[in-house]
This record gives C-alpha cells, sequence and structure tokens, in this order.
C-alpha cells in the first residue's frame, strides 16, 4: 500500500523538467559554495562537482588544535636541538628548498599527550601510526615544492601540526593540472590528509612571492611541521 501510494504521489506531482534542471545545479554548485573557510577551489572545479566532494571531504584543517602553551611546550624540547642544524637548500629528492628535519621517538609527558591527541583524531583503533614523528623546520624563504609522499614510506594518511605561522597548502590533481585548491594552514592548527588529497593531488607549501588566500597576502615566516603518519601497507614496503 506505501508503494502504491509513492507511485500515485509521483504521477500525479509531477518534477517539471526544468525544475529538475535547477535542483541539479543547486547541488552542483553547494559543494562551491559550503565549503570550508580554510578551503579555497579553483573555478575549474564547477564541472567536477564529484571531484571537488572528494578532495574536500579527504582534507580537513582543525584550527586552534593547539594552544599558546601546547606550542610553546613544543617548541621549548625541538628548538634547542633544531638550532644546531644549518638549513639546506638542496633536498635529497628535490621536493624542499630552505628546510632542516629529524625525527624524534621520546617527548616530555606534555608533548606525548599532545601527540597522542592528533593520534586520536587522525588514526582509527586498527591503523599503526609511525613511531617516529617527523620534525620539518622550513625557513621563512623556504618552500617545499609540488609532491606526493611515497607510499613506501607512510600510509594513507598524514597528519600535521603548523607552528610558528599561518602559511599556504597548495593541491593540484597529479593528472589534471588545471583542479587545484588551496588550504589556509593557520598557526597551531593540525590538518589531516587522508585518500583522494593524500593519493590523488601533489601538495605543496607555497613560497611568500605567491602566498595569497583569497586575495589576501599571507605572508609566511619560519615555520615547524610536527607530522603523525601511519605505517604503510605491506604490499607498498618494498616497492
Amino acid at each position: 500500500m506505501f508503494l502504491l501510494n509513492k507511485t500515485i504521489l509521483r504521477i500525479m506531482i509531477p518534477i517539471p523538467k526544468n525544475a529538475r534542471f535547477y535542483l541539479h545545479v543547486q547541488t552542483k554548485q553547494s559543494v562551491l559554495k559550503e565549503c570550508p573557510p580554510y578551503f579555497s577551489l579553483c573555478k575549474h572545479f564547477e564541472n567536477n562537482e564529484g571531484m571537488a566532494e572528494e578532495l574536500v571531504s579527504s582534507m580537513v584543517v582543525h584550527n586552534d588544535f593547539l594552544n599558546i602553551e601546547d606550542e610553546q611546550s613544543i617548541m621549548d624540547e625541538i628548538d634547542p636541538y633544531m638550532k644546531k642544524l644549518r638549513y639546506e637548500f638542496d633536498h635529497w629528492d628535490d621536493a624542499i628548498h630552505g628546510y632542516r628535519e629529524t625525527e624524534r621517538l621520546k617527548w616530555n609527558d606534555k608533548n606525548d599527550k599532545t601527540l597522542d591527541r592528533v593520534r586520536g583524531l587522525a588514526f582509527p583503533p586498527n591503523v599503526s601510526p609511525l613511531k617516529f614523528v617527523h620534525i620539518l623546520d622550513l625557513d621563512k624563504n623556504g618552500y617545499i615544492k609540488p609532491h606526493i609522499d611515497a607510499v613506501r614510506f607512510c600510509g594513507d594518511t598524514i597528519a600535521g601540526l603548523s607552528l610558528l605561522t599561518d602559511s599556504i597548502m597548495r593541491l593540484v590533481h597529479d593528472k589534471q593540472k588545471q583542479l587545484y585548491a588551496d588550504i589556509l594552514l593557520k598557526r597551531r592548527s593540525l590538518y589531516i590528509m587522508k585518500g583522494t588529497a593524500r593519493f590523488d593531488y601533489t601538495h605543496e607549501i607555497l613560497s611568500n612571492d605567491h602566498s595569497v588566500f583569497k586575495g589576501e597576502k599571507i605572508f609566511k615566516d619560519r615555520r615547524i611541521s610536527v607530522i603523525c603518519r601511519n605505517e604503510p601497507d605491506t604490499k607498498h614496503k618494498d616497492a
């Protein structure tokens, strides 16, 4: 009886063709109108609604994830060591300009709790995070070139804390270069990148010459990112 009533209703109140088109257009535009404020999608996504939705859902930024004390605690622990290193302007795979980096296994109790918060938000219980945390210190004149992290070194999720400055991450589709998005990474925010954003798009941190978000110049000072990743898929470890 219920199905019959639905059929009758559809016969009695047909949807005009032009109304269907209008609804389709409204749905198509919604991802561009309602995407998170930290996202800026290029105009070419207007004709690629599905790809826009996949990208937006696979790249999340949590603003104010850290408070001032959290940030300072991390800096107090890592900065004495980082300042002993020299900034390098030639990366081993030509991906970074003006950087110094290290990995860290042991943290003090406060910072360990902060990183546990990151892992708890980024990785499901059945996913194993890498034990070592990557610390990347980018000079104020440095930048990260477009790249996709190798699957043999890490898994499908990257979670990064942004310290000391705002910056802009750009994602560009690996095969359709006209599709790109800019993401505003505010100081003390956490970004989580997985799936489509991780594998189908290159990511980069823009230099100050190109650092503009929605028409506003964003000056990037010295930037430290503290990055957690998960174990690579076993089928990629020997790739």
